[in-house]
């Protein structure tokens, strides 16, 4: 079988097309010369592995030998992992917005040898439909108007660029946020939240987990937060087989999802759902964390620790396939217990899922909760949930994305570091550890900094922010779980990197690019969470801990900067700046600290009762010699027993020698 140039490229998504008959570039400078040398403007295919439409496109036009002809001929083509290079796809995209209203995977853009794009769009059918035109139209309209309207379509991609340009930048100073910032976030919030169903806005529907992260830090927030996670994890948006969540939901009751499972998803629910676990005691929040970290640990772990970045929506082309029912095979799994179980589990013989594009597969029943599940039914219910999981196991898996990204995998250490803290398993703790090694040993380079991505053995791509920020967090994470000072200290190193190379002191952003690399026609701050915590986000929080860590005013500065800058954005659209509201949450919290010295055996039922309180923004610290860090300096016992110092802007309360007396001075912490 044929290949083109795809097939020397590591990641999957690319060498998914790696036997089109479309003569694909990757990105990069043989491309842009070949459309140079040959006077043709630039198609630019941009998807990722799991998507389930990128799929459908490719099947419709890029596998159809007629059409990649065509492209062929007319244009110089270009496929691009979005998840590769989240820069070249965030600036794309905005044009995609720009023309389009929304945005979307698989994306289209044309592109000037300029690289500035004249027309973009999502997907587009085979067939005229709905007032879309078809791939083939489109293509040789563009084709026809390079030719005889270029100029047109130079002013279109001038104007393009500059809309880009000016998006980019804040479109205001910085201001001081007003005394009651948080409550009217909360506020705007509940006006969006659905208080039948859980979550916010209407179908389609995203776990939205930061902005979760954020109202379980407000006390008027948090009941939100439950309701939308208890709706979840009820629906089959959550996976009530295997565990783990898929990622959207296309209905408002979370019933039907659409069906590929992201690390980005899974790490920051489990993480979300230990919080609310803390905070409320129901033991189905934990549950839903541990089952979700399980199957993350069973099937996207890589053998060296990094954790895989996705799994996909299709199951042979089927969207589905592996996770929906039928009644007779329940039946077949279950035998007598199968009517009951069909019951709990929602399967019914009309079902609730199909695939429009098979529709000879018919209607089956994806798998949720629609009472959820009585006391008395608890045990049958787990013995069938095994039994059925041991079934589906049989069935054909949908392809698993096994590139490693660093900053996905952040937002897996902390939630490993999250879980060794809540539960007090070694066993989370050694996986974090062990993730850690894995990125230190592969990712990280010579000047501190680290790469985006890893996959057979190559690692590469650098200079974005997403993976120093993420990343440091998860670190800070882990000290908090494990109070290992050199990995606190590799977290104040990668802030070092971030602080030199993405901070814009003038413009009070954080660029999503370091300072070093080419420009891409601008550099962009992001400041809206998408699926992950945006990089001005992230660096933010970021700043804030190394601020309370190490006494670092400078890193204080910066945090209320970066969160000023975009106060008029948070009072305005909180929905979609939780990253950026648990900044702000942070910087206004009172500065608390815990400080536990002594020795490890001694400390360890302090630590063990520290584990028991919720405290998103208190600086813990950990140590034997009472040094290290400025909340350490001069602390412990002479004779090596463990002391506890509960601490609440700069003033301490007497040493705690006993647990008694320490739970009683974390309960007056935590009750302010």
């Amino acid at each position: 079988m044929n290949t083109n140039r795809l097939a020397r490229e590591t990641s999957p998504y690319l060498r998914q097309h790696m036997h089109n008959p479309v003569d694909w570039y990757p990105w990069g400078e043989e491309a842009f010369a070949a459309a140079r040398e040959r006077d043709l403007p630039i198609l630019l295919s941009v998807g990722y592995s799991t998507c389930h439409w990128c799929h459908v496109m490719a099947h419709e036009s890029f596998e159809d030998a007629a059409t990649a002809a065509v492209m062929n001929a007319k244009f110089v083509c270009i496929k691009l992992d979005r998840e590769e290079r989240p820069d070249i796809d965030g600036l794309y995209m905005s044009a995609v917005q720009a023309m389009t209203g929304s945005g979307g995977w698989p994306m289209t853009v044309f592109l000037t040898h300029e690289l500035r794009p004249f027309y973009a769009g999502t997907y587009f059918p085979p067939r005229d439909m709905q007032g879309m035109p078809s791939f083939g139209r489109l293509l040789a309209s563009v084709s026809s108007a390079w030719q005889h309207e270029r100029g047109k379509l130079e002013s279109n991609a001038e104007a393009l660029t500059a809309h880009i340009r000016e998006a980019s930048q804040p479109q205001a100073g910085p201001q001081e946020w007003p005394a009651d910032l948080l409550e009217r976030a909360v506020s705007k919030l509940a006006r969006l939240h659905d208080p039948v169903n859980g979550g916010f806005g209407s179908a389609p529907k995203f776990p939205s987990p930061t902005t979760l992260r954020f109202l379980l830090t407000q006390p008027g927030g948090r009941e939100m937060a439950f309701a939308s996670l208890r709706a979840m994890l009820r629906g089959g948006l959550y996976d009530q087989l295997g565990g783990g969540f898929h990622r959207y939901s296309v209905d408002a009751q979370w019933r039907v999802p659409h069906f590929e499972k992201m690390l980005y998803d899974n790490a920051q629910l489990a993480s979300v759902l230990l919080s609310a676990f803390r905070l409320s005691a129901d033991e189905a929040f934990q549950h839903g964390a541990l089952q979700t970290l399980d199957y993350l640990e069973r099937e996207m772990l890589d053998r060296e620790g990094g954790f895989y970045s996705a799994q996909d929506a299709d199951t042979s082309g089927i969207e589905g396939l592996t996770f929906v029912w039928t009644p007779q095979e329940f039946r077949e799994v279950l035998g007598d217990e199968a009517e009951t179980m069909m019951r709990v589990f929602g399967v019914s013989e009309e079902g609730n899922f199909s695939d429009p594009h098979h529709p000879e597969f018919g209607r089956r029943s994806v798998l949720y909760l629609p009472q959820g599940v009585a006391l008395e039914l608890a045990e049958r219910v787990e013995s069938a949930r095994r039994k059925l999981l041991a079934a589906r196991e049989l069935r054909p898996q949908p392809g698993t994305d096994d590139k490693v990204l660093t900053s996905w995998n952040g937002l897996m250490l902390s939630a490993l570091a999250d879980a060794a803290r809540v539960t007090g398993q070694g066993r989370w703790l050694a996986l974090a550890q062990r993730n850690r090694d894995f990125v230190r040993a592969h990712l990280a380079q010579p000047d501190g900094s680290l790469l985006h991505t890893y996959r057979d053995g190559q690692a590469k791509i650098g200079g974005l922010l997403e993976d120093q920020a993420l990343y440091a967090l998860g670190l800070v994470a882990l000290y908090r779980a494990g109070g290992d000072l050199k990995d606190l200290h590799w977290a104040r190193q990668l802030w070092q990197t971030v602080w030199r190379n993405y901070w814009d002191e003038d413009a009070g952003v954080f660029y999503g690019t370091s300072r070093s690399q080419d420009v891409l026609l601008t550099r962009r701050s992001e400041f809206f969470d998408a699926a992950v915590p945006s990089g001005h986000a992230a660096a933010a929080q970021l700043a804030v801990w190394m601020a309370r860590y190490f006494a670092d005013e400078d890193a204080e500065r910066v945090a209320r900067l970066a969160v000023q800058t975009y106060a008029r954005e948070l009072l305005a659209a909180p929905a979609g700046l939780g990253g950026l509201l648990l900044a702000a949450a942070h910087l206004l919290a009172p500065d608390t600290e815990v400080a536990v010295v002594g020795s490890a055996e001694a400390r360890e039922p302090f630590e063990a009762e520290l584990e028991r309180f919720e405290l998103p923004f208190t600086v813990l610290a950990f140590s034997e010699t009472g040094t290290g860090l400025p909340v350490l300096e001069g602390r412990g016992d002479p004779d090596g027993l463990a002391l506890a110092y509960v601490c609440r802007g700069r003033v301490c309360a007497l040493p705690a020698h006993d647990l008694e007396t320490f739970r009683a001075q974390l309960q007056q912490l935590t009750s302010r």
